[in-house]
């Protein structure tokens, strides 16, 4: 039975039991706490499913069970030598191989030229101003998290996204400007479109 690599949650199981041996209620506090929720969809149902199917793939074992006051007993999980190798070989790939995704903003410019300019520019100004709420709250994230004496490494992740934020933010506001004077190329023909 070959396991599918398609859940990112399944990742994040296995490298947070790389690190030791915890029950999936740790897992989803450990991933809040150091705010993983961010990069990776995070439910009790699906985290549930994944350590189930993990487990069937022998990727991670029940190593214990702990109970603790009047808490419900709770399974204990460990990563094993395969789970350790596919987290390693998972990891090498999504950072080595550029894989195609399908952005939802990426199919919306693609058709920009269906609106009229006006709305096309109104729509663009209100996701850049959407996207410096994004920094502004990424860098009030980044202060704690560093103010905690977190390693840039324990949170890379959203330096990388500050990153895409930025990168957008400056293809919003040439876009914008573009519009706003015509000189986006065939602005003349797209004016005409929705006269």
């Amino acid at each position: 039975m070959v396991f599918k690599r398609t859940n990112p949650l399944a990742l994040a199981v296995l490298a947070l039991l790389s690190e030791r041996p915890m029950h999936p209620y740790e897992m989803a506090r450990t991933m809040r706490e150091r705010h993983q929720e961010e990069v990776i969809k995070l439910n009790y149902g699906s985290l549930y499913t994944v350590v189930e199917s993990l487990a069937r793939h022998e990727l991670i074992t029940a190593s214990a069970t702990r109970k603790a006051g009047n808490r419900p007993e709770r399974t204990v999980y460990s990563v094993t030598g395969s789970g350790t190798a596919e987290l390693r070989d998972w990891l090498r790939d999504l950072i080595a191989v550029p894989a195609r995704e399908y952005p939802r903003f990426e199919a919306g410019v693609s058709m920009v030229g269906l609106l009229p300019p006006a709305e096309a520019l109104v729509a663009v100004e209100q996701r850049r101003a959407a996207v410096d709420e994004q920094l502004a709250a990424l860098a009030v994230l980044l202060e704690k998290l560093a103010g905690m004496g977190l390693p840039q490494l324990a949170w890379i992740e959203l330096d990388y996204r500050r990153a895409m934020l930025r990168a957008e933010r400056a293809w919003l506001t040439w876009f914008a400007t573009a519009t706003r004077d015509g000189t986006v190329g065939g602005y003349d023909h797209w004016e005409d479109a929705h006269r």
